[in-house]
């Protein structure tokens, strides 16, 4: 049931991420870690396409429960996927709150390298 939220959750920044669509994603997470100017910045000094990966893909999808967080929350961390690449050694972190069964709260961690 939560693993759900997370990947739908995941699933959206990511389809936003693949048509570059960065102010939508700083206005989700309100730019609390990372701006839509960096954002951009991430992806083009990667060089790749980010695209929307295959539904298996979410199997990589590593998420863990962030101790005594209130609301409860989750770090959730997953590669992402370029059209030049397939899995890329790019990855998506984030933190994603729940209250009464809702996201309350997306945090876009860092996009990096691993």
């Amino acid at each position: 049931m939560m693993r759900d939220v997370l990947e739908h959750v995941l699933r959206r920044i990511i389809e936003l991420l693949a048509v570059n669509d960065y102010y939508s994603i700083e206005s989700l997470t309100g730019g609390v870690r990372l701006s839509a100017s960096e954002i951009e910045q991430a992806i083009r000094e990667y060089g790749g396409k980010v695209i929307v990966p295959p539904s298996a893909a979410f199997a990589f999808l590593d998420s863990i429960e962030v101790v005594n967080a209130k609301p409860r929350a989750w770090s959730v961390t997953m590669p992402l996927w370029t059209e030049e690449e397939g899995r890329s050694d790019l990855s998506v972190e984030m933190t994603i709150a729940i209250t009464d069964g809702a996201v309350s709260r997306i945090e876009l961690d860092n996009i990096h390298v691993r």
